[in-house]
Parts: structure tokens; sequence; C-alpha cells
């Protein structure tokens, strides 16, 4: 039997594996907090300068006069010091690129397992340094090396998410994901309304590492990932420790020993030194390979787009007034509402993964199309706020779809790296997106324009890739283009030009 055929007899989604998902979904609070952490620590509160009584000097003394313990308060990050906050914030999605980039290959190369634990242990060490930090040159480099193993760790927790069930948990288990890192995002809100020091604020903060680090030590390697490297009897002994814990002996359960596996295995373990006769693997097979060179080179512009649009929607959402704790609880809580919605379309067979983020995408466009077409502080229903904020909820749900995608279009033994080079270009939309606002000079309604026309261009782009609902997850390179992988799991096939699928076919 195969690994999914081996899902249905260990058990798709049993207690165990709700247990393991559960902590790995759970670390997303701890993630969240990491990741906007420079929103509290680093706030600036009002402040006046007064002249030295001294006047031999010609010294200013700053009062603040806002009730605030931040960064900016203990090292007087102000005027010409007031660029190192961003910095700060710029070091840490800096960190974030470059951990998508060499951890994604990596954990496809030497395990999920070792990379996540190691990466999160890291992250943990790392955050204590931000919380005791002596001077802002250390607090900026932990930055920067907190989000260095933030940015690894959330591609592989999520796969982790994904290889411990069967396929058709997958987007339940990529959705939960997703909104649990949004409901971090509103508990760090609350956090920081009860603890108002920031090395307090930060230590709390990361505290919960320790606790999601001690409970991820249990989990075991991802079956798939072993079955891909062609270690077919480690993997027939995590999956008969998951049945055990399931309350299933499965003592018949024998994976098949595919020949692709092992060389698939080898050329892994080769890397790049030339051994392949496909000339290499991880990052280098997108590009080779012609499946997933499409395929890669659509995602990249989607993830880019999804990112542009979320991140630029969400500076013109948060201009509004009001508690800046209030603001950060509202930057998670509006996404909620958007994965129940995607949960539910991804698995009709009339939407599916392809339609569903193609159809979000466009209303999020259509969103913005919209606020052009408004005049600015109606004060009524109908606003640029609400419409900015329905198009995040959109783009929101356009995101999480990405995710659940991307890991279908990609086989095992490449997935992560897949997921690595999207998530790569989606920190480029992040980076770009607060410079979009700029371009008011040039018109008030261009930056709704640009974020129109990517969420527009996006959606129709990602038309073009295959649907993945109800088909058969590639384990390795030769099954994207093999016969023996046109196997469906529904009596109807769709017909591709890249992939052929039949059904019933073992």
């Amino acid at each position: 039997m195969d690994v999914e055929e081996a899902f249905q007899v260990v058990g798709e989604f049993g207690p165990y594996q709700k247990r393991a998902v559960a902590v790995l979904v759970l670390t997303q609070l701890y993630m969240a907090c990491q990741s906007m952490l420079i929103v509290l620590v680093g706030a600036t509160p009002e402040y006046k300068t007064e002249q030295e009584d001294d006047s031999s000097s010609n010294q200013e003394r700053v009062i603040f006069t806002g009730d605030i313990d931040s960064i900016v308060t203990e090292w007087f990050l102000i005027k010409q010091q007031a660029y190192k906050v961003s910095l700060a914030g710029s070091l840490f999605f800096a960190g974030l690129l470059v951990g998508n980039i060499v951890f994604g290959p990596l954990s496809d190369r030497i395990g999920r397992r070792p990379v996540y634990l190691t990466g999160l242990f890291f992250e943990v060490l790392f955050g204590y340094v931000t919380a005791f930090a002596p001077s802002y040159e250390v607090f900026a480099v932990s930055r920067l090396l907190v989000g260095l193993m933030n940015g690894g760790i959330g591609l592989v927790c999520f796969v982790l998410t994904q290889e411990y069930v069967g396929k058709s948990y997958w987007a339940m288990t990529g959705t939960l994901t997703s909104m649990m890192f949004a409901v971090g995002i509103a508990l760090f809100g609350a956090l920081g309304y009860f603890i108002r020091p920031w090395r307090s604020l930060a230590t709390a903060s990361n505290s919960s590492g320790v606790l999601f680090f001690l409970l991820s030590v249990t989990l075991p390697e991802s079956p798939r990932w072993l079955y891909s490297q062609g270690r077919t009897e480690r993997a027939e002994e995590v999956l008969r420790y998951i049945a055990l814990r399931n309350g299933n002996a499965a003592k018949n359960l024998m994976l098949q020993r595919v020949a692709a596996a092992a060389p698939t295995a080898s050329l892994a373990r080769a890397g790049n030194r030339g051994n392949s006769s496909r000339g290499g693997t991880g990052v280098l097979q997108l590009v080779i390979h012609p499946v997933l060179r499409l395929r890669t080179m659509v995602l990249m512009y989607v993830w880019y787009a999804c990112s542009l649009v979320y991140y630029g929607l969400t500076l013109g959402a948060s201009e509004t007034s009001g508690s800046r704790y209030m603001n950060v609880a509202m930057y998670g809580l509006v996404e909620l509402p958007a994965y129940p919605l995607c949960m539910y379309f991804i698995n009709k067979h009339w939407a599916g993964r392809r339609k569903s983020m193609a159809s979000f995408l466009c209303l999020a466009g259509s969103a913005c199309l919209c606020t052009m077409l408004i005049p600015e502080n109606t004060g009524t229903l109908l606003s640029v706020t609400s419409l900015a904020l329905l198009g995040k909820l959109m783009v929101s749900a356009a995101f999480n779809i990405a995710y659940v995608y991307t890991s279908e279009l990609y086989p095992t033994v490449i997935r992560n790296a897949g997921l690595g080079v999207c998530s790569m270009s989606c920190r480029v939309g992040g980076i770009l997106a607060p410079f979009v606002p700029s371009m008011r000079a040039l018109h008030t309604s261009m930056p709704f324009t640009v974020f129109c026309l990517s969420g527009f261009s996006a959606g129709c782009l990602g038309l073009l890739l295959p649907e993945t609902l109800n088909r058969p997850a590639a384990e390795t390179l030769e099954e994207l283009s093999s016969p023996t992988h046109s196997r469906v799991l529904e009596s109807k096939p769709l017909l591709y030009e890249d992939e052929k699928w039949k059904p019933n076919h073992k």
C-alpha cells in the first residue's frame, strides 16, 4: 500500500493526530506574538523637549508625556534616531525572508522534526535576548535572528500539520494554522493591554514558546517525508506508532517499496553535487522540472499579490484612531471570518481550491476598485475603511487557500522548498506594501488601483493551475508525470494539460 492507503488503516485524523496537530497549531500563538512584538514595544509616546538650565550647554532634555514604556523611551529613539524602530521591524521581516529560503529546502533534506525543534529552540533563546537586550544594537540583532527562526519553522510547522494526517484533512489543518495565528495577534493585543513595561511584555510573550517546545519534543518525524526519502521501514514504524496511540494495532501495515523513492532519496542526499541526471534537486528542480516551473511562477506571483494587498490594506485600515491595543486585536480578529468561508468553498466540488482562491482574489480587487468610487469620510456604513476591511477579509481567505493549495501542488520531497520560494516572494510583497501609499502623490486613487490590479491579475493567473481537490498527493518528482499517479479519489476525472487523471487506476 502507499502512504495514503496506510493512513486509511492507521486513521486519517485519530486521537493522537489531533493532539499532535493541536500542539503545532497552538504554537502559532507564540509565533504571532513574536511577529507583532515591535508594534507595541516600539510604540512612540508624545514627548516635548526643554532647554537645559545650564546656559553653557546647548542640549535639550526630552520629556515623554505619554504613559508608555517602550524601546523608544528607554533608548530615546526619536527625531534622528526614530528610524531605528522601523529598522528593527524591517530586520525581523528580513529574517523571515532568509528563513523561508533556508529552512524549507533544509527540512526537505534532513527531515521536518529536527529542523522544526532546532528552529523553535533558538527562536525562544533569541526571544529572551530581545527581552533582556542591554542596548539597541543587541535588540536589533536579536530581532533579525528571531525572524530567521520564525520564518523557517513557520513553514515546517505548517507542513507537519499536513503530513501527520490524511489528505482529506489537509484543508482543515491548514486553515486552523492560519486561524490560530490571527487569534495570536488578537491575544497579543490583550496581553499588551495588561502588561505595559516592554521588557515584561517581551518576556511574557516569549515564555509560551518554552511550553510549546517541550510539547513538541514528543512529536515523531513525518511518515510522508520518510517514505519519500526511501526510508520505508522507518515510515512504517512511525505509522504503527500513530496507529497504536489511535487505538489501532495495524499489524498488517506494509508500505509498498516504490522504486522511484530510493533514487529520489539518493538525489536528496547528493544535493547539487551533480550526481543527478535531472540536473539537481531542491530549489533547482523548481526551475528545471517543466510542471513545477509553471506552477512555481504562477504561485510566486499569487503569493506576492496576496502579501501586497493584505499588508497594503492593513496599513489603510489601521489609520483609524483609538487604542493601539484594540487596533492590534482588530488586526487579527478581522481575519477570522475568512477561514470558515474558505473551508466551506475549497471542499465543494463546484468550487475547489483553484476557483475559490481566484474568486477571493478578484473580490479583494473589486473591494479596492469600489473605494475609488466613493468619497472618503462619508460617515456611512459604506466607507473607504469598511471596504478596505472587506478587501482584507477577502485577501485573508485567498492567502489561507494559497497555503493549502501550494502544499498540495508540490510533491512531498520538494514541498518545503516550494513553500519556501513562494514565501520568499510573499515577503517581497510585504516589504513593498508600505511604499504603495506614497503613490498618492500621483493620484489619490493610485494605491487602490495597484491593489485592485494585483488582486485581479493574481486571480486570473491562478486559474492556470490544476485543481487538487480529491486528487492523490504526489510523493516524488517522478509521480508528477508518471501514469501510475493518475489515479483520483472521485468517480469522474478532470483533465488538465499537464496531468491526465484516470479514475480507479492503481
